[in-house]
């Protein structure tokens, strides 16, 4: 899924710099140079994350803030200068989600975008496509048949993508090898316990941070194979 971010800042250098970087992970950035411009985007446009300035012209980032909250519930991150620690007590108060402080580092602003649009999606605050899983840190979407693990793309073969695809579909329920085997491959499943054994094995070292200790793909010793229901860190 395409995300569009809103960038306010009366600081044209920053508002492109932060472009150049989020368009270098997928993003789709809408520029904003007051607090007005920013508000009336939102009005105009689908914005699933705001990154917001304080210090502006004609609306500042609190009172425009303010204003966003009224109607809509996407993530707001400050941008904020290191002297405004009481602005950025007073943003988290009234509603802001969290704050980055100039000079930035681009991962950081990166890391917590990704951080933010991760929680948005999984809360349900906003929608995911009929085509899109997402469980965790992990989604799948079947459209354009593409994996992320905590926002970053993941190269699966087709038959890891189609095991995995049955599991999340099927999250919290156990499949057995054999049922694996037949939904995956279309044949009979004589002897695919170590053939479904292998692929699962590839599939975790590519989705799990720790394939021995898996919070996604788990075994139940006897049954089969599950991909965990619920949430995860």
């Amino acid at each position: 899924m395409e995300y569009n971010i809103l960038v306010c800042d009366d600081d044209h250098d920053i508002v492109e710099a932060l472009r150049i970087y989020l368009s270098a992970e997928g993003y789709h950035i809408f520029p904003a140079y007051t607090g007005k411009e920013a508000i009336d985007l939102i009005c105009q446009q689908t914005i699933h994350l705001v990154l917001m300035d304080i210090m502006m012209p004609v609306l500042d980032g609190i009172s425009a803030t303010v204003q966003l909250r009224e109607k809509y519930n996407l993530p707001v991150i400050f941008l904020t200068a290191k002297s405004e620690d009481t602005d950025k007590v007073l943003g988290l108060t009234i509603g802001a989600d969290d704050y980055i402080t100039k000079p930035f580092n681009p991962m950081e602003v990166v890391a917590r975008v990704k951080s933010q649009l991760r929680r948005y999606t999984r809360l349900g605050s906003m929608p995911v496509p009929q085509h899109v899983l997402a469980i965790g840190g992990v989604e799948l979407n079947d459209e354009s048949k593409t994996v992320t693990v905590d926002g970053e793309p993941v190269s699966l073969t087709p038959i890891e993508y189609s095991i995995l695809h049955l599991l999340m579909q099927n999250a919290g329920r156990v499949h057995s090898s054999s049922a694996i085997y037949e939904a995956v491959w279309h044949e009979s499943s004589a002897g695919s316990d170590s053939t479904v054994a292998v692929h699962i094995r590839h599939l975790r070292e590519k989705i799990e941070i720790n394939p021995a200790e898996p919070r996604y793909v788990k075994v139940v010793w006897g049954q089969g194979y599950k991909f965990e229901k619920g949430e995860h860190k």
